[in-house]
């Protein structure tokens, strides 16, 4: 196996595809105008709440990291599986250029057979 294709630098890859991908969905997520947490008043009446309401409101002011970690997991599964589907490809090219090397062998070998009896 080499460098390029090791698992290590394959999960590391997937990881940082994953990251990307959840990044964009969450970007494309959040929209200024529908946000109260991105409007200043907003925010600067969930800092001078009480820490009981300040807690429930957590999430609700992070709307994009929340989403982040929500399709993380998708985003994951989704990288790993094309990474799956691509090793298969791979695999299935390596396996067909194996049998037409295989299949030449052989016409050559028939072909030198029937050589050798023609001659005779």
């Amino acid at each position: 196996m080499t460098a390029r294709h090791s698992p290590a630098n394959a999960l590391l890859r997937s990881v940082r595809e994953a990251a990307a991908e959840t990044d964009r969905a969450a970007n494309a997520a959040f929209h200024p105008s529908i946000d109260p947490s991105s409007d200043k008043q907003a925010l600067m009446s969930l800092t001078t709440s009480t820490p009981e309401t300040s807690r429930g409101t957590e999430a609700a002011s992070n709307p994009s990291r929340s989403l982040h970690m929500q399709l993380m997991p998708e985003a994951l599964a989704r990288v790993h599986m094309q990474e799956r589907l691509q090793e298969a490809e791979h695999e299935r090219l390596i396996r067909a250029l194996r049998l037409k090397s295989k299949a030449e062998r052989m016409t050559l070998r028939a072909r030198k057979a029937l050589a050798t009896v023609v001659m005779q």
